[in-house]
């Protein structure tokens, strides 16, 4: 039963995905609007990849090498993987029609300092939260295989790819100091 209720829980995660990428699209529509230029284009389709793989393999490891649901490590990480959702939405709704899941920059946008930007300390916020969801949701149903190949993938390509990306296309926007959104 355990792997049922799983499985719909990495399905609905799948479905809130789909919804995310038909609010980028509307946002990335307005943002070419305004004059938008997208940047990194060749790392994303690894980014989809990469997401759509976390999704397969937790239903995969938990299905194939009988991961069990242990409690007392499954709550909680359930807890976490529910929050980071709602840490998402902070985000997108924080960075309004600056969010995408593409790296579009628009001249002249300023940088959000609301929301979860707020704090200067703390850069990317929305990819520390798809981090940390990364490990919670494959833990859910002890799917650790998931949680560490995904986090090491992740972080080579967020660190080696997408974040540089986005500090060179942001950093070349403006020289006045005045910057867009902060990297979403």
């Amino acid at each position: 039963m355990s792997v049922i209720l799983y499985s719909l829980l990495v399905l609905a995660t799948g479905v809130e995905r789909l919804v995310e990428l038909v609010i980028s699209k509307r946002h990335a529509t307005a943002a070419f609007a305004r004059g938008g230029v997208e940047h990194g284009r060749r790392h994303f389709p690894w980014m989809v990849l990469l997401h759509t793989g976390l999704l397969v393999a937790c239903v995969a490891e938990v299905v194939l090498l009988d991961r069990p649901f242990i409690a007392t490590l499954g709550w909680p990480m359930l807890v976490i993987a529910l929050l980071c959702q709602v840490g998402r939405y902070w985000v997108i709704a924080s960075l309004g029609e600056q969010w995408n899941t593409r790296v579009i920059v628009v001249p002249g946008a300023t940088r959000v300092t609301r929301g979860p930007y707020c704090f200067a300390w703390l850069r990317h916020p929305n990819y520390w939260i798809v981090a940390i969801e990364g490990i919670a949701l494959p833990l859910v149903h002890s799917a650790w295989l998931t949680a560490l190949v995904f986090t090491v993938l992740n972080a080579v390509l967020l660190l080696g790819f997408r974040i540089p990306v986005e500090n060179r296309a942001l950093g070349a926007l403006r020289t006045d100091g005045a910057r867009p959104a902060d990297a979403r």
